[in-house]
């Protein structure tokens, strides 16, 4: 009996609220399939795919509906409530799927919209997780450098940039240098290729074409510089973590700005800093 897998199982008694499935004729462990679910016509040693998890007092239970998630797998859930203990999530069974809060990467909300795998939890019991994500996701991707796509925000890494899952399945992430203050985990977000790795995951940029982009960097740069009082305290030659840290770009994308605004005669650059003329 695979607890959160669908199998193949046989019938081996009816009885008026139901029919009992094992796995053979002669098995002791037999799990119920309510009457309601049982196929028309169905006769002892008749095989018959079900889905098991657990019903409300915590018995085993089999199952023909196709629930939006099994064991190994990802999906997006809809929250219904949030409890004392969690949430309970939509999964297309009878039973409510149970997400306990320290499984959250955030707070959820009723009527929220998450990425969450299944899991075991001690007491045999299937639970929800927002954890562990990565693993779970297909490096199979479809796309390619500079196509769109549309990415779930699921992780925020401080070493590793920000992770997301494209089309809620391929495995993706903003690099480091990224501006993506303003997401939040649950985000939904348009983002473009900008790397394909050699094992398949994606590197994704909500940063504009070149030439578009470097008006919108050279902007930013600027409105910085005057927060400075017009001399920001370091050049272009600083360390790519000084300039992700106060510019929210990566070290070449601060370059290029500031070379836009040095030709446009808008600042001077020196060894130790860079002014607003």
């Amino acid at each position: 009996m695979k607890l959160g897998e669908k199998q193949k199982l046989i019938m081996v008694k009816k009885v008026d609220f139901g029919i009992y499935l094992a796995e053979h004729m002669e098995d002791s462990e037999r799990v119920l399939l309510p009457a309601k679910q049982a196929p028309e016509g169905i006769s002892e040693g008749d095989e018959l795919e079900v889905f098991l998890y657990k019903d409300s007092k915590d018995r085993l239970i089999a199952t023909t509906k196709e629930p939006y998630l099994m064991l190994g797998g990802i999906a997006v859930l809809k929250t219904l409530e949030v409890g004392e203990i969690g949430a309970f999530l939509d999964w297309g069974l009878e039973k409510d799927l149970f997400l306990p809060f320290k499984q959250m990467t955030k707070k959820v909300a009723q009527g929220d919209e998450i990425l969450v795998t299944l899991y075991i939890d001690k007491s045999e019991r299937l639970c929800a997780s927002m954890r562990n994500l990565y693993a779970l996701l297909s490096q199979d991707t479809p796309y390619q450098k500079g196509d769109m796509v549309s990415g779930r925000i699921y992780e925020f890494s401080e070493n590793f940039g920000t992770f997301a899952a494209v089309d809620d399945k391929y495995s993706a992430m903003f690099p480091p240098f990224e501006d993506v203050r303003g997401l939040q985990i649950g985000d939904v977000v348009m983002a473009q290729v900008s790397h394909v790795k050699p094992d398949g995951k994606l590197d994704l940029t909500l940063r504009q074409k070149a030439h578009l982009q470097m008006d919108a960097d050279a902007a930013a740069v600027m409105k910085v510089i005057e927060e400075y009082g017009g001399v920001l305290p370091f050049s272009d030659k600083a360390s790519p973590e000084v300039i992700k840290r106060e510019m929210h770009m990566s070290k070449n994308a601060f370059k290029r700005a500031v070379g836009r605004l040095y030709k446009e005669r808008k600042i001077e650059i020196t060894e130790q800093n860079i002014r607003k003329v």
